[in-house]
């Protein structure tokens, strides 16, 4: 059986993603100074305007305009050419302390007014909902293949910008790639779709030329190429003005991106700009963290987790597994070895992957997961779980 599946990335310039990276980093600004900072910041931005908004409650100072100025300077705009730089544009705040009712239930958790639990059942939930983990074995990193290349496509774009070999590239830029599956194996790449801000002085077949050249054929293995595959590059022509004066941009608007490029559900929660009391961000973490580590340890070649809280308190509501039949034991018999050998709880989940260190800004961009150097991408529970093929 054949089918396409396509999947996006935008690059570090994209309005959403500007906004993204200031709140991530008044995040961790925020930790390094007090680690138990409570922070759900939001921003918004427009032409010539950042709005950097939201709860913080906090014994430490952060100059908010500061951050937000010298991460949209880093990410690339810092010329009033750009039609939005960092020195020129307009930044409000308008941030008020957390929400003593919804304090009430992280500090003290149903579970503790019952008179119930241990250590780990102090921090209750900071909210309801309900979040998904994956996995899968089409990559190295257990990601979706489609994803993956469009985050590697973006990243590259990035890089040839910051480097200077591609001297007329902007920070704005988007990719897509379709790949088709043959039997949920993935076969080939049907479509690639990138689109870059650029000078307006470039030649638009010079641009599509090198864009092929030293992004696409550099990233995208070759043996997934052939000549059915079809390449838009800035298909509409002109792309001169991009970022917040062409779009607006608002924190968490990018989450099928940040997650599995549409692979799975999505709870609805986005993660940049909040502290690991919200489980919106650290649950999502700790079921990453558990479906790459069941796929590694070979209980399932795809594995999907679902979890689900309630504001106040700290065990889960509900837990199921789906390994869409690839599994080697039952999916039920999977989700008892989930919730016996990853505690959900959120204080349990926050010492676990020591989620109260300042390292969000580094997850902004590219995808929070199938990427090194974060706790829940390691796989340190694989000979834990091994014992139960």
């Amino acid at each position: 059986m054949k089918r396409l599946f396509t999947s996006e990335s935008v690059t570090e310039g994209h309005p959403d993603k500007v906004c993204d990276a200031i709140s991530d980093s008044v995040l961790d600004a925020l930790l390094s100074l007090d680690p138990n900072s409570r922070v759900a910041c939001e921003t918004c931005a427009a032409t010539g305007f950042v709005l950097v908004m939201g709860e913080i409650t906090t014994n430490a100072y952060v100059d908010v305009e500061a951050v937000a100025r010298k991460t949209i300077e880093r990410i690339g705009y810092n010329d009033r050419d750009l039609g939005f730089d960092s020195a020129s544009c307009s930044v409000m705040t308008m941030i008020h302390n957390q929400s003593a009712d919804i304090a009430l239930g992280v500090d003290n958790s149903l579970e503790v007014k019952g008179g119930k639990g241990d250590s780990y059942d102090l921090t209750g939930a900071g909210d309801q909902g309900m979040m998904f983990g994956y996995a899968c074995s089409e990559t190295e990193e257990l990601m979706p293949l489609p994803l993956t290349l469009a985050h590697k496509l973006t990243k590259k774009l990035t890089d040839v910008r910051r480097e200077g070999v591609l001297k007329y590239l902007r920070p704005d830029g988007k990719s897509q790639v379709t790949v088709e599956y043959i039997d949920d194996k993935p076969a080939r790449v049907d479509a690639v779709v990138l689109s870059t801000q650029h000078t307006a002085d470039v030649d638009m077949e010079v641009l599509r030329s090198d864009i092929k050249r030293e992004v696409i054929e550099k990233v995208i293995p070759a043996k997934y190429l052939d000549k059915s595959t079809k390449f838009y590059i800035n298909p509409t022509g002109k792309f001169v003005l991009g970022g917040p004066a062409a779009d607006s941009g608002l924190t968490g608007r990018k989450i099928i991106n940040d997650t599995y490029g549409g692979s799975c559900p999505h709870g609805g929660g986005a993660f940049s700009g909040k502290d690991p009391t919200k489980v919106d961000r650290s649950a999502a973490y700790m079921a990453r963290y558990a479906c790459k580590n069941i796929v590694a340890a070979g209980l399932a070649d795809r594995c999907e987790l679902q979890v689900s809280y309630a504001i106040g308190v700290a065990r889960p509501v509900s837990m199921y597994v789906n390994t869409f039949g690839t599994g080697k034991i039952s999916d039920e018999r999977i989700t008892e070895i989930v919730a016996k050998e990853f505690d959900f709880r959120p204080k349990a989940i926050i010492d676990k992957l020591e989620l109260r260190k300042p390292v969000y800004s580094q997850t902004t961009n590219y995808g929070h997961f199938g990427r090194s150097g974060f706790n829940w991408e390691r796989t340190d529970k694989v000979e834990d779980l091994r014992k139960y093929l």
